[in-house]
């Protein structure tokens, strides 16, 4: 049951900040859309640092001067993989009107669907391959510090629901329609999540790498278009702020809990 709970916490997130669409009449302020972009990149960072890295080094520790190769390829194998998505998949980022990857004949709606949705795979993989770590015993990775992942992908998840929802209530959608593309935009996170952890299960001496897979793919989501969307124009100082305090907030999570 923990377990089951786990894997929804982070689509949990995304639910209620999807609800902002009730709560604010007009776009989201650009001060505090800034702010919240930039605390999405600090959890990311924090997690895939604290949470996947330094566990997939742990685990290859008897390995001596090699302890690092996992962690080392798996997150380049991370990147990769989130770059080759990012290629094959129409998508429109929000600020944007150009959309990237192939040509597509689908609507600005589903394009930032789809955007949002190459975002939280690599977040609900995270979270599927801590807990496979947790449920297999590693002492690295404990169920309690398993649970901080989720917990700090989930308040990520929040800004990251508002986002979403915010823009498509302005492009015209009505409230309900935005506050369920922007719950939806979070389903495959933990469908994403039960993928891999039922993968990892099967392929346990494979843990490490896929720790630092994850944690690449994080990592790609980060500096390919949440620092950059955060950075540009005005207020980017309140995404600076914002991202450190993100970065503590998950670092104390994954510590205390841990």
């Amino acid at each position: 049951m923990t377990l089951i709970i786990g894997l929804l916490i982070p689509l949990l997130g995304t639910m209620l900040g999807s609800a902002f669409v009730f709560m604010m009449k007009d776009e989201m302020p650009l001060r505090l859309q800034k702010m919240l972009l930039g605390f999405a990149s600090g959890v990311m960072v924090a997690a895939s640092v604290w949470s996947l890295l330094i566990p997939a080094m742990d685990m290859a520790a008897d390995s001596g001067k090699w302890s690092v190769f996992p962690a080392a390829m798996g997150f380049l194998l991370g990147m990769g993989f989130l770059l080759l998505i990012d290629e094959l998949t129409p998508h429109l980022h929000i600020g944007t009107d150009k959309p990237e990857g192939p040509h597509s004949r689908l609507s600005r709606t589903a394009m930032l669907a789809l955007a949002v949705t190459i975002h939280n795979l690599p977040e609900g993989m995270a979270v599927g391959v801590v807990f496979a770590g947790a449920e297999s015993g590693f002492s690295h990775i404990s169920l309690t510090s398993a649970i901080a992942v989720a917990l700090g992908i989930a308040i990520q998840n929040i800004p990251e629901g508002a986002i979403i929802s915010m823009p498509m209530r302005a492009a015209g959608n009505s409230k309900w329609k935005s506050f369920t593309i922007g719950t939806l935009s979070g389903a495959v996170e933990p469908i994403g999540a039960l993928a891999v952890l039922l993968l990892a299960s099967l392929l346990l001496p494979l843990l490490p790498y896929m720790l630092a897979f994850a944690a690449g793919a994080m990592f790609y989501v980060v500096v390919e278009e949440l620092i950059p969307e955060a950075s540009n124009g005005q207020h980017s100082n309140l995404s600076t702020i914002g991202f450190a305090i993100g970065f503590v907030l998950m670092m104390v999570l994954d510590v205390v809990m841990g």
